[in-house]
């Protein structure tokens, strides 16, 4: 009964292996192709999800993949992630390790994030930058202490708070800016300041050639590239201090042959 645990065990060891070292091949495969199918600078980093990679290579169907890339150069920024989770995916085994593999993915969702690090480029004179949420209470005490009222009408999933140290009046000083977060129709992040004061304070404490100043200073528009899969972006968010864009895309094709997909927001 001994002899016959450890072979079992040294059985399902070997699988595991086994297992492990052909989801690494796969996934370097897929990883090669993408960068050449979508122009990538790099290879991507491909995680294919799942208990068993063998099992759902057997089938050629693979229910999650999770595609990312970090640190990014795209225009002036230099710390962009891209990440896609691809659901569904249709890929025979013999296809993967082929040159020319066809994907198939019935729905993929494409993100970008952009750090505190590169908005702290685009605003000269400010050495210090933190990204937050807000939530519908904290515009309403902005309103409260003196904000203009139609920030009410601001949609918190819309927008950012971000708290910043720059040179106010000569002297150093830390400002909080209540920001309408915006994608354009091509793509592109836009920043537009609401609310503008110091924290903790009250807007009335800055000049309004002081407000003027720091409203153009901080009204920013980024350009991330592209979402990758084609996504198309229709959502900008705040997201743990990046600020997020994403978008999902259904009925995606990727080899020879390839079709146009459907976007949705």
């Amino acid at each position: 009964m001994r002899r016959l645990i450890i072979a079992v065990v040294v059985l399902v060891g070997v699988l595991v292996v086994v297992d492990f070292a052909a989801a690494a091949a796969a996934e370097s495969a897929v990883s090669r192709q993408m960068r050449e199918r979508l122009s990538l600078p790099e290879d991507p980093s491909v995680r294919i999800n799942g208990v068993s990679f063998l099992a759902q290579a057997a089938t050629g169907d693979y229910r999650s993949v999770d595609v990312s890339m970090e640190r990014l150069q795209v225009g002036p920024l230099r710390d962009v992630e891209v990440k896609a989770k691809l659901r569904d995916v249709r890929a025979p085994l013999g296809d993967l390790l082929s040159g020319t593999p066809r994907f198939r993915i019935t729905g993929a969702e494409g993100i970008i994030s952009i750090g505190a690090s590169d908005v702290l480029r685009t605003l000269p004179g400010v050495t210090e930058l933190v990204i937050s949420d807000v939530d519908a209470n904290a515009i309403s005490e902005i309103v409260e202490a003196g904000g203009d009222p139609t920030l009410r009408n601001l949609d918190p999933r819309n927008a950012a708070l971000l708290t910043a140290t720059t040179t106010v009046g000569g002297e150093e000083q830390e400002i909080e800016v209540l920001s309408a977060l915006q994608i354009t129709g091509d793509g592109q992040v836009r920043i537009t300041p609401r609310d503008i004061r110091p924290a903790g304070g009250n807007a009335e404490e800055l000049p309004n050639s002081v407000r003027n100043s720091l409203t153009r200073a901080f009204t920013v528009v980024l350009d991330p590239g592209g979402l990758p899969f084609k996504v198309t972006p229709t959502a900008l968010r705040t997201n743990e201090g990046t600020l997020e864009i994403s978008g999902q895309v259904r009925d995606l094709v990727i080899g020879e042959g390839e079709r146009s997909s459907s976007a949705q927001g």
